[in-house]
């Protein structure tokens, strides 16, 4: 286990070059046990160095875990992107996570360097394992190291792709404005690097996964990354660059070959309380020993205030505009998982509380002993239809309007699209109630160059920190680089987005 001095450096510093050295030596000495797999790790005895295939498999699992942190996928990631995207509202101020909503950062307050520090954290193990199986081939090593390389590749370029997105411009924007530091390799102790361009990057991005895929099985391997993960990726990374002819063969590939199946109507509520669903393409498994983030968790703070625990504050809940994109169909099959929140009256119900990540509306969870420790499903099946509803829109139509009304089954009120009466806001929409909380809306409405409104008259405030509305011109779209990055590396403080 990394020596919890090191650890507190880390915390510490927050800095890539800091973290090069560190990352570096531990884990190509030491791939410390206790990281998250499907089922517990920590009474496995941790390899003292990576020489075979199961030393991999220990360091990709480490990378696995460390997704779950609550500076990315465990919540923040996924309260980033429908905060600012506009399908989350806040009932009060000072509850936590705010600036999230009303655009409060600086490079000095509220500038959420968690997402910097664990990501690139993160990226430097994928970094070292890769560098350390090349070494171990050139001297002739006899281990098939294949798929731990594919699943850190494509690991690597999923966070590239994160990263990319909170701190530069839409690809479709501005590609040529500044991305993140593409570090692909180990550091020295003073590497001090510097920002790639948003299409720098994206090319990285788009050769670890291509380079990635043939290394990887095609049979489901629950909690780790297979060939159609891989494929599911690169259809959400080729949408966002606008290659819709790309996104549709990587999206068609998943659907038609990857043996996942949509849920029903009548078991879409309970696949929430279901581990490793007949949809579930990347799903991050939590157990209650390892990763439940418990009162920080998504389901605390997606939950009505006070429930199951006075600690549950009812931190962020569904703005008026989606709650009214919802109710289009009152019979639709996604209000199974929003339950009454603390705005909620009998005379005038208000369901903006969302149960996904507490497994059901009575806190069932996914079978584990807490609640709180549900499965993170990170990429569904769902969403590759959506993908291919919007990626053949420009040239079929019908095509397109056949894969939205798959997942439009769940609002068996609303009539089928048609290739006439088909529309990008319609996907848009339909994407919206089905990936309620799961961090995609602020991304989708800024590569398409729409407009957000926010729902602040629950506050009954203005927000200072931005106008009502915005749109993808606003400066602070996007995250400062933290300062801490900035006194570590002052240079890259001339690379800092505008508006900080």
């Amino acid at each position: 286990m990394i020596p919890q001095t090191i650890k507190d450096t880390i915390m510490k510093k927050s800095t890539i070059h800091i973290l090069a050295l560190v990352v570096t030596t531990v884990l190509l000495s030491s791939c410390g046990k206790g990281f998250l797999d499907v089922t517990p790790t920590n009474s496995v005895s941790a390899p003292t160095s990576v020489r075979t295939a199961a030393d991999a498999k220990v360091m990709v699992t480490g990378m696995m875990r460390n997704l779950l942190s609550s500076n990315y996928y465990g919540r923040n990631f996924f309260m980033y992107g429908d905060a600012k995207g506009g399908d989350l509202t806040l009932y009060s101020q000072g509850r936590g996570l705010d600036a999230l909503y009303t655009f409060n950062h600086t490079a000095n307050t509220n500038n959420y360097g968690g997402f910097w520090s664990t990501i690139y954290n993160n990226i430097l193990q994928a970094n070292s394992l890769l560098a350390n199986i090349e070494k171990l081939k050139n001297e002739g090593s006899t281990e098939n190291f294949d798929v731990y390389k594919g699943q850190a590749l494509t690991l690597r370029a999923l966070m590239y792709f994160d990263l990319v997105r909170i701190y530069g411009k839409p690809y479709t924007y501005d590609k040529s404005s500044y991305g993140v530091p593409n570090v692909t390799t180990p550091l020295e102790a003073s590497a001090q690097p510097l920002r790639a361009t948003v299409e720098e990057n994206y090319n990285q991005i788009i050769k670890d996964l291509t380079d990635a895929a043939p290394l990887l099985p095609k049979a489901k391997n629950n909690g780790f990354i297979n060939y159609y993960a891989n494929r599911a990726i690169q259809a959400r990374v080729y949408l966002t660059m606008g290659n819709y002819s790309q996104a549709l063969a990587a999206a068609e590939d998943v659907i038609q070959n990857g043996g996942y199946s949509l849920y029903t109507p009548a078991d879409w509520v309970a696949s929430w309380k279901t581990q490793f669903g007949s949809e579930s393409i990347f799903e991050l498994a939590v157990l209650p020993t390892e990763a439940d983030l418990g009162t920080a968790s998504l389901g605390f703070y997606l939950r009505r205030k006070g429930h199951g625990s006075t600690s549950a504050l009812g931190f962020f809940g569904a703005s008026d505009y989606f709650l009214a994109r919802l109710n289009e169909d009152p019979t639709d099959v996604r209000w199974g998982i929003m339950a009454a929140d603390e705005l909620s009256t009998s005379s005038n119900p208000r369901l903006g509380s969302c149960y996904k990540y507490s497994g059901s509306t009575d806190l069932a969870g996914d079978g584990k002993s807490t609640s709180t420790a549900v499965n993170i499903k990170v990429i569904r099946l769902s969403e590759m239809y959506l993908i291919a509803a919007e990626a053949a829109l420009p040239t079929d139509k019908t095509k397109a309007a056949s894969y939205l009304n798959e997942i439009r089954k769940r609002a068996p009120a609303l009539p089928a699209a048609t290739s006439g009466t088909i529309t990008l806001d319609m996907i848009l929409d339909e994407k919206s109630k089905e990936l309620f909380a799961e961090g995609q809306r602020y991304f989708d409405m800024l590569r398409l160059n729409k407009s957000i409104t926010f729902n602040d008259e629950i506050l009954g405030i203005t927000i200072p920190t931005r106008p009502k509305t915005i749109d993808r011109t606003f400066e602070k779209t996007i995250l400062p680089i933290p300062i801490g990055e900035i006194n570590a590396n002052p240079a890259i403080g001339q690379q800092q987005n505008s508006g900080y």
